[in-house]
């Protein structure tokens, strides 16, 4: 696709600063950029964009005197998302049931659906309008899948599992997978069943080898909006709140109730059975053993404020200095006893 920067900036909501009549054929990042493109930048790339290849450079409004052809945006990063849609080719997908799936019995599928060869959609389970189904899905008995999902190769809806609608949930992820229980007697683990399932709400997306158990009875949900990285655990039981943001290698242990809008960084973890407050922010590899409160930002095993584990991780670097010192100390005063000083 090829436009002129006049006519991205009107499709954006965004001022031309500079040439508005050149052609933009792509979008690309700074290192990456060639003559044609169009990139963003904010601080502090900006002195960056100024030099490199791009032809355009979406900027921040108060960037003044800007050396390139630039589109000002109140959000540079977020007008970019944007355009990545517009100029992403659209991937060409046959509507219908491929005759090498396979469709079990009393399956309800939408004439508008598409089920790819290979995929298994089993007895009694519904595919609503719009649903992309690729190549060795399975969907379970009695699942039901919302429109305009989109499930990619090898992904596990188990059955009972329902799935909202405008999802994307990324290859081999499963999701209604056994949830982790079992009664322990005379050494013997002996497996409690799991009879739950699990609802994912609307505009949900699931990352890649994403776990997600069934509730031992009732429902583990995943509340509207959220969005999960790769390799990530969910456990049996939970509530995940709306517009949560939970980034790759993070566990959540059973019955855990999360709030609405919080973000797990990196490998976090918790204990099973506590309540997390909404709005809160955790750093990559906080191990969250209690309770937590809303609006809070925290970091650190065990998990504290954010703005103490910065002064702890301070102190921390100071160790070997202060140790030195207390051995010096230490000779000073052995000294003094022996009469030395």
């Amino acid at each position: 696709m090829e436009k002129f920067l006049y006519e991205i900036a009107e499709l954006i909501g965004g001022t031309v600063a500079g040439d508005g009549s050149i052609k933009i054929s792509g979008l690309a990042n700074i290192t990456m950029a060639r003559t044609g493109d169009l990139i963003f930048a904010v601080p502090p790339h900006l002195d960056e964009a100024k030099t490199c290849a791009a032809s355009a450079v979406l900027i921040p409004l108060d960037e003044e005197n800007f050396p390139k052809p630039a589109i000002k945006v109140q959000d540079p990063r977020a007008a970019f998302a944007t355009l990545l849609e517009l100029f992403t080719p659209k991937l060409e997908l046959p509507v219908g049931i491929s005759p090498k799936a396979h469709i079990g019995k009393n399956v309800k599928i939408s004439d508008d659906a598409t089920i790819m060869p290979f995929a298994v959609v089993d007895d009694g389970a519904e595919i609503k309008s719009g649903a992309v189904v690729y190549p060795h899905v399975y969907i379970g008995q009695h699942a039901t899948i919302g429109e305009d999902t989109v499930i990619y190769s090898s992904a596990t809806i188990r059955e009972f599992c329902k799935v909202g609608k405008r999802c994307v949930i990324h290859s081999s992820a499963v999701i209604g997978s056994d949830g982790f229980g079992f009664t322990t007697a005379d050494g013997v683990h002996t497996k409690v069943p799991q009879i739950g399932n699990v609802i994912i709400e609307d505009d949900v997306e699931i990352g890649a080898h994403v776990g997600i158990d069934r509730a031992a009875m009732g429902s583990t949900i995943i509340g509207h909006g959220t969005k999960i990285d790769n390799l990530v655990h969910i456990g049996h039981n939970c509530k995940i709140g709306a517009n949560c943001l939970i980034v790759a290698q993070t566990g959540i242990s059973g019955s855990t109730t999360v709030g609405d809008n919080v973000t797990f960084g990196g490998q976090v973890g918790t204990v099973g059975h506590i309540t997390i407050g909404g709005n809160s922010v955790y750093a990559a590899r906080s191990g969250i053993s209690k309770n937590m409160p809303e609006g809070f930002f925290g970091a650190g095993f065990p998990i504290q404020s954010h703005s103490d584990w910065l002064r702890q991780q301070a102190t921390l670097r100071r160790v070997p200095e202060l140790l030195e010192k207390i051995h010096r100390l230490e000779y000073e005063i052995e000294m003094i006893k022996e009469g030395y000083a």
